[in-house]
């Protein structure tokens, strides 16, 4: 499957080269020192654990139409107001239905967005910068090896930009790491069977170190799921799909929203 997603980026990371050699590269959003890019991390801790990032997902290999009715605008409305700390955005493509363009249709929440894509170049990175994201993200095991992944963070800080590192084990950890990851999200789907587990959440949470900020994604839909994750130290939660299936996303996202209210008043 990410075999899939790379050969995918092949045709956009060409025409961000030639656009490079011409000196017509986008410019990064024009924040100001007064509204500069909002914080993805700092929105996430302030949330308390667990922490909801809603993901605005059209479409995906596993699931095929997700939900093509909802604009991005109407999705960040309802993710604002269901109580999201930050919003996750697809853009690729092919495989998913997105669009660059949505992470500007969703601004106006005021809410921190990931990026979210199959990305391989630091010309991706300046791409990036030239939305209003404030974070992308970064899936270990599409890189040779941590220097490559090293490149790409420091592109990141250059343009202000967080990057969320995704693992699906211990190998993809350790390269995380060695890259100098300061946010790892554990993603808890085989990407060969295309199913969910959240045991693999469970296995890797242990080896959380102090000042890492953790995100565990995929296959988390309930309450009591939510609890466990914060319970195993998990910063956080990114839900998508079974947020996006339903008719009113928000009010979905309202109920798993108020497991971190709940655990953080006492």
């Amino acid at each position: 499957m990410l075999d899939r997603f790379r050969a995918a980026q092949a045709g956009g990371i060409a025409l961000l080269r030639q656009l490079a050699e011409d000196g017509q590269l986008p410019e990064p959003w024009p924040f100001s020192d007064i509204n500069a890019r909002p914080g993805f991390s700092k929105a996430l801790r302030a949330a308390g654990a667990p922490a909801v990032i809603a993901e605005y997902k059209r479409a995906s290999p596993s699931r095929g139409v997700i939900n093509l009715e909802l604009t991005p605008a109407d999705v960040a409305r309802m993710y604002a107001d269901g109580g999201a700390a930050c919003f996750s955005v697809l853009t690729e493509r092919q495989h998913f239905q997105g669009d660059l363009r949505f992470l500007s249709d969703m601004a106006f929440a005021g809410r921190p967005m990931l990026r979210k894509d199959f990305l391989l170049d630091p010309l991706q990175v300046v791409e990036t910068a030239a939305t209003p994201a404030s974070a992308l993200l970064l899936i270990m095991r599409m890189f040779d090896g941590p220097a490559q992944v090293r490149e790409m963070l420091d592109a990141c800080r250059q343009f202000e930009l967080e990057a969320v590192c995704e693992v699906f084990d211990e190998a993809d950890l350790d390269i995380a790491r060695e890259a100098g990851a300061e946010i790892i999200q554990v993603n808890n789907r085989d990407l060969d069977k295309l199913v969910t587990d959240l045991g693999i959440s469970r296995r890797l949470a242990p080896r959380k170190k102090d000042g890492e900020l953790w995100i565990s994604a995929s296959g988390l839909e309930a309450p009591e799921q939510l609890n466990e994750m914060a319970d195993l130290g998990f910063d956080a939660v990114l839900i998508g799909t079974s947020l996006m299936c339903q008719t009113d996303p928000g009010a979905a996202l309202k109920k798993l929203a108020a497991v971190a209210q709940t655990r953080n008043a006492k």
